[in-house]
């Protein structure tokens, strides 16, 4: 059997994916639906496996890189889920205090995609913490289906609030600066753009496919680069009334849009993901942390 690649799928299976992924399926009509594309020697099983993540050789940096101190920390969410679990990365050889970032998983949990890209941005000169927001009910469970249906049981604004508290958990953190990013990834896009709002102190926020705020706009104090994919419908459809607050307001924001990728881009865990979009855009968001917290 022909091994699967990535030009051989078409666009409408990544967006019923999409609509799985962003619970808007059951996994049942997902599977149902991705019959009418098995077709030409495809299997229903072979697209199935194709499309989930696949975490055992997509790491960029491994968890034990020699170049950083990378371990699990507890720390304290009054407002949101209480004790909160997340991986907190630095550089091993530090000679002055550096800037901190907030790094925010998608809607299924601390996955090992998130806990990569965490590291990544720590051997880049910051002080990252990747936050559990699963911790309330045991954390991460080790795939990302029974992650997403964990995340939604858990309130999305004392999610919020857990992203925050790890905010102040660098600010507090006698290695940092005090001048602290976030960046985030599909929900952890949207709660990026949501502590533009709500963190007054906030140097910067890269949100990748998040969610739009609509209200108290005329807070947000912090810079925002704005990460899109062209294919990407659903988020991208909230943008022209966001950018149009950003301007009446006269924040400073800039905003890449990368032709014909999907939602997730950026993943490297998933068939959507992009290499080339993907880096230019990471190139762009340590280029914008960099010209703004340190």
């Amino acid at each position: 059997m022909k091994k699967l690649q990535k030009e051989d799928i078409k666009q409408e299976v990544f967006d019923l994916y999409d609509d799985y992924a962003h619970n808007k399926l059951q996994r049942r009509e997902f599977v149902e639906k991705l019959s009418a594309y098995a077709v030409g020697g495809i299997t229903v099983t072979s697209l199935l496996s194709f499309m989930m993540p696949n975490y055992k050789n997509t790491f960029l940096v491994a968890s034990d890189n020699p170049r950083l101190n990378s371990d699990y920390i507890t720390y304290s969410s009054p407002k949101g889920g209480g004790e909160i679990k997340g991986l907190l990365s630095m550089p091993r050889a530090i000679e002055s205090k550096l800037p901190g970032l907030v790094v925010v998983h998608e809607n299924r949990g601390l996955n090992p995609y998130i806990e990569d890209t965490a590291r990544r941005a720590a051997l880049d000169g910051f002080i990252t913490l990747a936050p559990d927001a699963l911790s309330p009910l045991g954390g991460y469970p080790g795939n990302d289906d029974d992650g997403r249906a964990m995340q939604r049981k858990r309130d999305r604004n004392e999610m919020l609030q857990d992203f925050i508290a790890a905010f102040e958990y660098l600010k507090a953190h006698e290695g940092c600066s005090g001048k602290i990013g976030v960046v985030g990834f599909c929900f952890g896009g949207w709660i990026s753009n949501m502590m533009a709002v709500k963190v007054p102190d906030l140097s910067a926020a890269v949100p990748f496919y998040g969610g739009q705020p609509t209200e108290n706009i005329d807070q947000i104090n912090a810079p925002l680069m704005l990460q899109f994919a062209g294919l990407d419908e659903r988020v991208n459809g909230g943008w022209p009334a966001f950018e149009e607050a950003l301007k009446k307001h006269g924040k400073d924001y800039i905003a890449y849009t990368y032709p014909d990728v999907n939602h997730g881009f950026h993943n490297t865990s998933t068939p959507r993901y992009d290499k080339d979009a993907a880096e230019l855009a990471w190139k762009r968001t340590m280029d914008f942390f960099k010209e703004n917290l340190i």
